[in-house]
């Protein structure tokens, strides 16, 4: 049970990078004082922790062990976004304080994102689109591939692979998923399976798992050996889910016909650009190859996601509020 809150003590939050202003309105309207630091140093931020009851977040800090000691009075944290690798989760609830994130607000915009991009590869509409642009007009070089009559399977079956499996099922595929913390049951668009029946029936396969240490590298070298048929690959989840070597070793290899990739290996923590000012090789070559397909991370990233992330968020804390103050 959640402990008790005093009616009497006014809850202050801080909003340590911004989000849409929804959440900031409807918490002053139930009560709550705001603050905002958006460019405030990490040292800054652990300064004035002590003062607050939330905070809200999206990826630019860590909040570790030593940022939830420093915040004497917290009670949340809230992350628009739905990973919360950048979360000590466990030190959170050691200390009582309850974690909320988003991932209802922006999976409708991922299974949009994966079905678009996958339309654009598979089709290859990006290139025939500067190809005529720069006055080619190559019909049989550009001829597509359906998503229809596919078999197209999910790893992972949270929120975004239920959100995609929505979306692609009007396409006339049959889809599967695997997840090691799901039953293996069925709904109206999914049939779960087991690893060993993606590897063997998949024509294309979507990540959508969160970053753990288990998840870590889970589309490495030997997942990749192990499919029978050529896939189409997509990853919105995150970077790391991924090993891009072994992923471009199995495009050379015929494996991998096509990536579709929203996220990358060597994003910065805050998700915000890359790591490295000079590409590794495997990052070069996925740069320079018609068959992979890059975004800079905004599968969720849409007008409408920005307004239900924070809407959700605003629910979510509300909700709890009142349970923990009733």
């Amino acid at each position: 049970e959640p402990a008790l809150i005093m009616k009497a003590a006014l809850p202050r939050v801080l909003f340590i990078e911004s989000v849409h202003p929804i959440l900031d309105e409807r918490l002053r309207e139930n009560g709550f004082e705001c603050d905002h630091l958006y460019t405030a140093s990490r040292q800054e931020i652990l300064s004035k922790l002590h003062e607050y009851t939330g905070v809200v977040i999206r990826s630019r800090i860590a909040i570790d062990e030593e940022f939830i000691h420093h915040g004497k009075k917290l009670r949340f944290i809230a992350r628009s976004g739905s990973g919360l690798e950048n979360i000590d989760t466990a030190c959170a609830h050691e200390q009582d304080i309850a974690v909320f994130n988003s991932p209802e607000g922006n999976s409708d915009a991922v299974g949009e994102h994966v079905t678009g991009m996958l339309l654009t590869l598979m089709n290859r509409l990006h290139l025939a689109n500067q190809e005529v642009k720069q006055g080619a007009w190559r019909r049989e070089e550009n001829r597509g591939s359906e998503i229809s009559g596919k078999t197209v399977a999910l790893i992972g079956y949270g929120n975004m692979g239920s959100a995609t499996a929505r979306k692609l099922s009007g396409f006339g595929c049959r889809i599967i998923a695997y997840d090691k913390y799901v039953p293996h049951t069925e709904d109206a668009f999914t049939t779960l399976v087991p690893l060993e029946t993606v590897w063997r029936e998949a024509d294309i396969v979507s990540l959508h798992l969160p970053l753990t240490e288990e998840t870590r590298y889970f589309a490495n070298q030997e997942f990749f050996r192990r499919f029978e048929k050529p896939i189409f690959f997509v990853n919105t989840a995150r970077g790391k889910n991924t090993d891009t070597a072994a992923l471009v070793e199995a495009m050379l290899a015929g494996k991998v016909k096509g990536a579709c990739l929203d996220v990358l290996e060597y994003e910065k923590a805050s998700l915000e650009g890359l790591e490295t000012s000079q590409f590794p090789a495997p990052l070069s070559w996925l740069m320079q190859s018609d068959r992979a397909l890059i975004t800079p991370h905004v599968a969720g990233w849409t007008a409408e996601s920005y307004i239900k992330l924070s809407s959700v968020l605003a629910d979510k804390i509300l909700a709890w509020w009142a349970m923990v103050t009733d």
